[in-house]
C-alpha cells in the first residue's frame, strides 16, 4: 500500500474512532435528566454522581499514556472504543443506585482511554500530512454527538426505556469501532523522526498553559453538557425530547466550527482563533443565564458552540507539536485538564445550582472564559523542523 493511501485509510479509522466516541458520550449525557428523575437525584447529589466519571476518566487517561508508550495507541483504541458502548449499556441497565454508580465509574474509565489515545492517533496523523487536520477529526466527533443527542430525542419520542435507547446505541458504536481498528496507526508508524539537534524533551510549562486554557474550556462544556438538558426542563418544563436539543445545538455548532477549523487556523493562526473563541463562548453562556425561553436557551447553547468549538483540537495539535517523538506523553498529560475541568465544572455548576439557581451557575464558565483568552499566546507552539531544513554540520 502506498503512504497516501496508509495515510488516507489511517485518517478514515482514526475519524470513526472520534465519531463512535460523540455518539455514546452525547447519547448517555442526554439522559443525565432520566437518570435523575429514575433515581431521585437531587441537583447536588446529582452533580456528586457526575464527578465519578471525568475523576475515573482521568485514571483512564493515565493508564492510556502508559500503554500507548509500551504498546503504542492503536491495541488500546480499539480495545476501549467497544469498552466505552458496554459501559454506557451498564448504565442503562442499571436498577439500583450502586449499579449505576460501578457503571459510570466503568464510563470514565473507558471515555478516558479512548479520549488520549483517539488523540494520540489524530495528531500521529497530522503529522504525517504535515498539515492541521486535527480540527475534522474534532468536527467528526461532534456529528457523533449530534447525533447521539438525536437518537436520545427520537427513542423517547418513541417511549423507549432507557436501556433500550442506550443499548442501541452501543451496538452501532461497537460495530464501527470493531470495523474502522484494523487502520489505525501502528506503533512504528506514530513515532516521528527527530532531525539531528532538535530537543526531544518535552517543556511542561507550556504543556501546562495550554491544559490550563483546555480545563477552563470543559468547565463550560461540563455546564453544557452535563446541565442543558436540565436547564431547560427545570426552567422552562422542556420536554425531553426538546431539551435534548440544547446539546444537539451545541454540538451542531461546534460541527460547524470544526469543519472550517482547519482553514481558519491556517489563516489567522491558534493563538487569534482560541482568543476569539473565548470571548464568543463567554458570551453565549452569558446568553443562557439571561434566556427567557427555550428556543432563546438553546441560541445561546449554539453561540458557546460556535466560539469555543476550536479551543480543543487546537489543544491537542498544540501538545503534539511540543512532543517532538511522538510519544503520547504530551497529548495524555493534556487530556488530563479535561477531566479536571469536567469535575470542577460538574461540582461547581451543581454548587451555585443548590445554593442559588441554575441559570446563575451558567454566569460562572462566562466569566471564567476570560482566563481562555489571557491564556491563547501559550498556542504559539512550533513544530521541529523537518529534516531537510536542518542545517548540516560543518566539516573540517
Amino acid at each position: 500500500m502506498g503512504a497516501f493511501m496508509r495515510d488516507r485509510r489511517a485518517r478514515l479509522s482514526v475519524a470513526v474512532a472520534y465519531l463512535v466516541q460523540g455518539f455514546c458520550f452525547a447519547a448517555l449525557l442526554t439522559q443525565v435528566g432520566v437518570l435523575q428523575d429514575k433515581f431521585g437525584f437531587s441537583d447536588g447529589e446529582l452533580s456528586l454522581v457526575l464527578l465519578a466519571v471525568p475523576v475515573v476518566a482521568g485514571v483512564g487517561s493515565v493508564l492510556a499514556g502508559l500503554l500507548s508508550t509500551r504498546y503504542g495507541s492503536s491495541p488500546v483504541l480499539r480495545a476501549g472504543g467497544p469498552g466505552v458502548a458496554l459501559a454506557i449499556t451498564a448504565v442503562g441497565l442499571a436498577g439500583q443506585a450502586w449499579q449505576l454508580y460501578l457503571a459510570l465509574a466503568f464510563v470514565g474509565l473507558m471515555l478516558g482511554v479512548v479520549d488520549a489515545t483517539m488523540n494520540m492517533q489524530g495528531v500521529s496523523v497530522e503529522r504525517r500530512y504535515g498539515r492541521p487536520v486535527l480540527n475534522s477529526f474534532h468536527a467528526v466527533w461532534s456529528v457523533g454527538a449530534i447525533f447521539g443527542a438525536l437518537a436520545t430525542a427520537g427513542t423517547s419520542r418513541l417511549d423507549w426505556s432507557i436501556a433500550a435507547s442506550l443499548g442501541s446505541v452501543a451496538v452501532v458504536g461497537a460495530i464501527l469501532a470493531l470495523a474502522a481498528g484494523p487502520w489505525q496507526l501502528r506503533r512504528a508508524e506514530e513515532v516521528a523522526d527527530v532531525p539531528p539537534g532538535v530537543a526531544t524533551a518535552v517543556p511542561w510549562r507550556p504543556v501546562i498553559l495550554v491544559g490550563v486554557a483546555m480545563m477552563l474550556m470543559f468547565i463550560a462544556d461540563s455546564a453544557v453538557s452535563n446541565w442543558s438538558t436540565v436547564f431547560l426542563d427545570n426552567a422552562f418544563s422542556a420536554s425531553t425530547s426538546v431539551a435534548a436539543l440544547g446539546l444537539a445545538a451545541y454540538q451542531a455548532m461546534m460541527l460547524v466550527g470544526r469543519t472550517a477549523g482547519d482553514l481558519i487556523v491556517r489563516r489567522f493562526g491558534p493563538v487569534g482563533v482560541v482568543s476569539v473563541g473565548g470571548v464568543v463562548g463567554g458570551l453565549g453562556l452569558g446568553l443562557v443565564a439571561a434566556s427567557q425561553s427555550a428556543a432563546m436557551g438553546i441560541a445561546g447553547f449554539a453561540v458557546v458552540g460556535i466560539g469555543l468549538s476550536l479551543v480543543v483540537p487546537q489543544s491537542f495539535s498544540a501538545a503534539g507539536r511540543l512532543d517532538p517523538a511522538g510519544t503520547g506523553v504530551a497529548i495524555a498529560r493534556v487530556n488530563l485538564f479535561n477531566y479536571v475541568g469536567f469535575v470542577v465544572g460538574a461540582g461547581l455548576i451543581g454548587a451555585v445550582a443548590e445554593g442559588a439557581s441554575l441559570r446563575l451557575a451558567f454566569v460562572v464558565p462566562a466569566v471564567l472564559a476570560v482566563g481562555i483568552v489571557a491564556l491563547a499566546p501559550a498556542f504559539r507552539t512550533t513544530a521541529p523542523a523537518p529534516a531537510a531544513e536542518v542545517p548540516a554540520p560543518a566539516t573540517p
